[in-house]
């Protein structure tokens, strides 16, 4: 069983930064392949990023070249760097972990872009 927990949410203005974090509990989180999707109002969620155990990543088309996606599996932790933020990105954003079939979900953590 494994939980996650997202930190590092808020109110920024457009152009600014934040950076995510996602704790997890349990053991083996360097087996764990780990995202950060997000869910904007009356949307569907969607992946941001992604970050296997061997350090290949993926990030969607819209968060390319502003957003960065990073671990430290010492800290059983996973980040998301996100800079020049936009209105559109405003969304809930989860933390995921998977392995084979196996997933789990954090509880979310609110990120708001207006002036």
């Amino acid at each position: 069983q494994v939980q996650l927990v997202e930190s590092g949410g808020g109110l920024v203005q457009p152009g600014g930064s934040l950076r995510l974090s996602c704790a997890a509990s349990g053991r083996h989180f360097a087996i764990y392949k780990m995202g950060w999707y997000r869910q904007a109002p009356g949307k569907s969620r969607e992946l941001a990023a992604t970050i296997t155990t061997t350090d290949s990543i993926n990030y969607a088309d819209s968060v390319k070249g502003r957003f960065t996606i990073s671990r430290d599996n010492a800290k059983n932790t996973v980040y998301l760097q996100m800079n020049s933020l936009k209105p559109e990105d405003t969304a809930v954003y989860y933390c995921n972990a998977m392995w084979g079939l196996t997933t789990y979900w954090g509880q979310g953590t609110q990120v708001t872009v207006s002036s």
